[in-house]
Parts: structure tokens; sequence; C-alpha cells
């Protein structure tokens, strides 16, 4: 885990970096100034690495070190349950389903993208609610 925290650091970094060259190169050799989607774009590609780096790092704190960390460390030690899935759920699909029309939305008419929020927000309470044992239970 601590490896893969360091990975997405470094991806973090390294689209930093990237962000200010192409801000200045397009700022320096652009006749409109400095492109307005590339830059904002690797801006927010790094600071998506920040995110999942410090989940990780916050994971790395919280929990004890899996097999992966250990240099002695077997495949088989790292089983087990890995967490609590539903595997009938339906919440998937009409959360999915609405992410497919607030795209097709965007694209062909805004009124598919009404629809798609429905959609999306019902998928995201189901699947949120879905084992939930207190007044909203199922």
């Amino acid at each position: 885990m601590r490896a893969i925290a360091k990975v997405f650091w470094i991806l973090a970094a390294f689209f930093l970096i990237v962000a200010i060259a192409y801000g200045f190169l397009t700022g320096m050799f652009e006749p409109h100034g400095v492109e307005p989607v590339g830059f904002p774009a690797f801006l927010a590609l790094s600071a998506m690495f920040v995110m999942v780096g410090m989940a990780m790092n916050i994971t790395i704190r919280k929990n004890e070190l899996g097999a992966s960390e250990d240099l002695d460390g077997e495949v088989h030690h790292d089983a087990g349950v890995q967490g609590s899935f539903s595997p009938y759920s339906w919440a998937p699909l009409w959360l999915s389903s609405g992410a497919a029309l607030c795209f097709l939305g965007v694209a062909a008419g805004w009124w598919i993208f009404a629809f798609g929020i429905i959609f999306t927000v019902y998928g995201l309470l189901q699947w949120v609610l879905e084992f939930s044992v207190g007044q909203h239970a199922h």
C-alpha cells in the first residue's frame, strides 16, 4: 500500500510539473494566451492524484501492513474477506444508466440530462442506503 501511495504522489508531482510547463509554453506561443482546456485539465489531473494519494496515506495510517508490504509475505497471506459487496444489487445498474443518460443529455439534449439526474440520484441513494438498518431500511 505504501508503494501505491508513493506512485500516486509521484504522478501528482509529475502532472503538476507538466501543467506548469504546458501553461508556460502555451502562454508564450499561443496568440490568445494560455490554452483554456489543457492547462486546467492537467491541474485537475494532478489534484485527482493528490486526492488518491492522500486517501492512501490515511488508509495506511489506519490499517496494519498487508502482505504486500512484507518482504517475506506470500500471496495466500492476503486471503480472506476483502469487503462487503451485494451480489444481487440493482443500484449499480440505475447509477450507470443515469450517468449514461447525463452524458447523452449533454450531447443530444438537456431534457435527457434531467432524466439522467433523476436516475443517478435514485441509484446513488439506493446504493448508499442498501445496508441501512435505521429509518430508511428496506
